[in-house]
């Protein structure tokens, strides 16, 4: 998933907090690791293997944050 695929699902409510049940509202420090580069006589790539992101809930008084690459498993 790309940096402004998780700020849709972020506004689209995608995203579940698992203390209070609530939709995540932030997200901060997004990085794409990178699973291969080649490059070579006129053909080169880049590719992402994956996406790291810290998940804020920011509802009401819930404290809930996580760094994690397995964002998938907050998903509704």
């Amino acid at each position: 998933m790309k940096q402004n695929e998780f700020k849709q699902a972020i506004e689209e409510g995608k995203f579940v907090c698992p203390d209070c049940g609530k939709a995540i509202k932030q997200f901060e420090k997004f990085v794409e690791t990178t699973a291969s580069v080649w490059d070579g006589a006129g053909d080169s790539n880049l590719e992402t293997g994956a996406a790291k992101v810290t998940l804020i809930c920011a509802n009401d008084s819930c404290p809930w944050r996580e760094r994690t690459e397995y964002w998938s498993e907050y998903m509704k």
